[in-house]
C-alpha cells in the first residue's frame, strides 16, 4: 500500500522538473511494489488495473479524473469494460515529475478502496 503524501507536497502551479536519480530512488520503490512499471523507451510509469465490473472501473476513473483536474495533471488512459490502463508522465518536463508520483499515489488509494 502506498502511504499518503502530505497535501503540502502536491505541486500544482509552477514549472515541473524531471525527477533526479536520487528522487527516483526515494519515490519509485513504493510504486513499483504496488505494480507500477517504468515504460521502456519513455520516461513514464504504467499500470494496468482490473476491477470487478465496468461500473467500478468507471467509478474509479471518475474519482481519478476529478483529482487530476484539481492538480491540472491528467493521465493517459485506456478503458475496456473492467480494465483501466494508465500511463503517467509530465509533458511539461518530458518525463517523470513529482506530479506523476502524487497522482499515482492517489490512484493507488482509490483503487484500494474499490478492490
Amino acid at each position: 500500500k502506498i502511504p499518503s503524501r502530505p497535501s503540502s507536497r502536491i505541486v500544482k502551479a509552477g514549472k515541473a522538473h524531471r525527477l533526479s536519480g536520487e528522487e527516483r530512488e526515494q519515490l519509485l520503490p513504493n510504486l513499483r511494489a504496488a505494480g507500477w512499471n517504468e515504460v521502456e523507451g519513455r520516461d513514464a510509469i504504467y499500470k494496468e488495473l482490473h476491477f470487478k465490473d465496468f461500473n467500478r472501473a468507471f467509478g474509479f476513473m471518475t474519482r481519478v479524473a476529478l483529482q487530476a483536474e484539481k492538480l491540472d495533471h491528467h493521465p493517459e488512459w485506456f478503458n475496456v469494460y473492467n480494465k483501466v490502463h494508465i500511463t503517467l508522465s509530465t509533458h511539461e518536463c518530458a518525463g517523470l515529475s513529482e506530479r506523476d508520483i502524487n497522482l499515482a499515489s492517489f490512484i493507488e488509494q482509490v483503487a484500494n478502496t474499490l478492490a
